[in-house]
């Protein structure tokens, strides 16, 4: 296509007016309709204020010994005598959690005491204390020859 003033040459260069008003209401339009898209449930979450969580509460460990021992943090105690003594902990620290530490070797049956001795002092939640799994590295196969 020959201008006028081009002198019968082609016009080299591109119009990019027309490409950017399309490109700005395709935006506008995926911008209005996005919100739309979205699904989910409506739901009314309460306020709260609670703040940041305190990390000098009182922390309780009992752990249980792959010979069947039972330690309360670091003092040895009976399974027998265990939700006595930790009835009177909680009732002089509220706020105390409890965790449970027990070698894996350990049997279930002295585990199942002790959660049931926990459960009887009136111990909720129970925290479980695990050691995390090593990742090992993938071991290189060896070329056939």
């Amino acid at each position: 296509m020959a201008g006028v003033g081009n002198k019968g040459r082609f016009m080299g260069e591109i119009n990019v007016v027309p490409l950017v008003d399309v490109v700005l209401v395709l935006l506008i339009i995926f911008m209005v309709a996005a919100p739309m898209m979205v699904q989910g449930l409506d739901v009314k979450l309460p306020a709260t204020d609670s703040g940041a969580l305190k990390t000098s509460e009182e922390l309780l460990v009992l752990t249980v010994t792959r010979e069947g021992k039972v330690y309360l943090d670091e003092f040895e105690v009976g399974v027998d005598g265990l939700a006595a003594k930790l009835t009177n902990i909680r009732v002089r620290k509220p706020g105390t959690r409890v965790y449970l530490r027990a070698d894996k070797d350990v049997a279930y049956g002295v585990v199942v005491q002790v959660l049931t001795e926990a459960k009887k002092a009136g111990v909720d939640n129970l925290g479980m204390v695990t050691q995390p799994e090593r990742v090992s590295p993938p071991e290189k196969k060896k070329k056939s020859s």
